[in-house]
């Protein structure tokens, strides 16, 4: 029987054959990669058997923990009967039984899934949705070809959804490939662009939104806005009623809204769907990661049976959406979703969430007392934590100083798994985190901030 590789040969592979996303590897080859074997609930256990506290959901998609029995049972049930089948001019049962659950759960008025396979795809579809929506269902309101996004928006990584993203960091080299869009200012109240002061400012920031659509409305097919939370922006939220406002105006100028709830969507902020914290119904609504309960690749793109008739014509007319995806459909993910939206009602985890977001918000206090945290933000269990050089004036800590890093360098040494986003350090753990794990990740990252010393 043939061993299997040693840690340290996985490290040697890994450097010798791998790239990894969002990693400098020059610096990745001088390193000592943590390598995951196994997990178990909220821990993540490596090939030395260490375990390490998932502080990250494992890039905010894991929902219920690691190797939950109900969707193992449901892959391996699945699994018994077929893997996967084309989605084009056949079907299978859990895409059309999934399809019904999440009709059921989305907000009212959506009523057609459309599957893919991850959050950037699932954008790109409501994108492509739109255009041909406003060319097939109303040519006369307007070209109706751009989009109207917030600046610091994130919406994936290929080439549509890096159009109506804006952090220069991860876009600024690709822009010869993209296509034009608008941008507006986000709400970003700890750094507001108009240096005003939320509540008193009254939302001075929508103003200018109002204007752009005003001024470019025939030319705009829709506005698109990751709900509530801006993840990784730094897990910048909006203030109450922004969402609900956004929604007028786009109803009042006949400009789609569209609904990012890739990393919002399944219980992160509290609810289902971020939208549910102002009962608004978007026109496309874009979901992944936690569909699948953090185990299959999947993710679909909601829409209302208006836009859905605009594509409907004879085969001669060519209103077909025409785009597609290998593996869209697929029954091994369907079925993993399926039994993650049961573990959901099952298990009651919105109801049992409410109680540990409070304790959350009662154990965060204390780090923004820090000398080193200039702003804790938190909707539900996503958290953002800015570092700051110096408190008073939010002056930022150079991107050299690696700041974000090295806390989480630390973190990890105590058995905390964390992602920072420059120097927001994130902290989402699965909705299933008990409260005794809650409460030690959060010691961690605090006793964590507290060793950062940069000169």
């Amino acid at each position: 029987m043939t061993r299997p590789p040693s840690t340290n040969q996985l490290r040697n592979w890994d450097r010798r054959y791998l790239w990894h996303p969002f990693t400098q590897m020059q610096e990745w080859e001088q390193e000592h990669p943590l390598i995951i074997e196994r997990g178990k609930g909220s821990y993540l256990i490596d090939t030395e058997g260490r375990k390490y506290l998932d502080g990250t959901s494992s890039i905010w998609v894991n929902i219920h923990g690691h190797r939950h029995p109900v969707l193992d049972r449901a892959i391996k049930k699945q699994l018994d009967k077929i893997a996967h089948s084309t989605f084009l001019g056949l079907s299978n049962p859990p895409a059309i039984e999934l399809a019904r659950e999440l009709i059921r759960i989305a907000p009212k008025g959506l009523t057609r899934v459309f599957y893919s396979d991850n959050g950037s795809t699932a954008v790109e579809i409501a994108l492509k949705m739109a255009v041909q929506y406003w060319q097939q269902r109303h040519p006369k309101v307007g070209p109706k070809n751009t989009f109207l996004h917030l600046k610091l928006a994130y919406h994936g990584d290929t080439l549509g959804a890096v159009s109506v993203g804006n952090i220069a960091l991860f876009h600024s080299k690709f822009k010869p490939l993209l296509f034009p869009t608008v941008e507006a200012e986000p709400p970003h109240c700890y750094r507001c662009p108009l240096n005003l002061t939320h509540p008193s400012c009254r939302m001075a920031c929508i103003e200018p939104i109002e204007q752009i659509f005003k001024i470019r409305h025939r030319e705009l097919a829709g506005f698109i806005i990751e709900p509530l939370m801006q993840a990784a922006a730094g897990m910048i939220p909006q203030p109450s009623g922004y969402l609900t406002r956004l929604r007028e105006l786009c109803t009042q100028y006949k400009i789609l809204f569209i609904t990012d709830e890739v990393a919002t969507g399944f219980g992160r902020t509290g609810t289902m769907f971020a939208c549910e914290h102002e009962k608004i119904t978007p026109d496309l609504m874009a979901i992944s990661k936690g569909l699948t309960g953090g185990y299959m690749p999947l993710a679909a793109t909601l829409t209302t049976d208006e836009i859905y008739k605009g594509f409907l014509g004879r085969y001669d007319e060519f209103k077909t959406f025409f785009h597609g995806h290998s593996f869209t459909g697929n029954p091994l993910g369907c079925a993993v979703a399926l039994a993650n939206l049961h573990v959901f009602r099952r298990e009651n985890t919105l109801t049992r969430l409410s109680s540990k977001i409070k304790l959350m918000t009662r154990w965060l206090k204390p780090i923004a007392d820090t000398s080193h945290v200039g702003d804790v933000r938190q909707r539900g269990f996503m958290v953002g934590i800015e570092l700051v050089r110096d408190k008073a004036t939010k002056e930022p800590y150079p991107l050299s100083a690696k700041a974000g890093h090295r806390v989480a360098a630390m973190a990890r040494s105590k058995g905390l798994i964390l992602r920072p986003i420059g120097n927001v350090l994130v902290l989402m753990p699965p909705l299933s985190t008990t409260v005794e794990e809650l409460k030690k990740m959060v010691e961690i990252l605090k006793k964590s901030i507290e060793t950062l010393s940069i000169d």
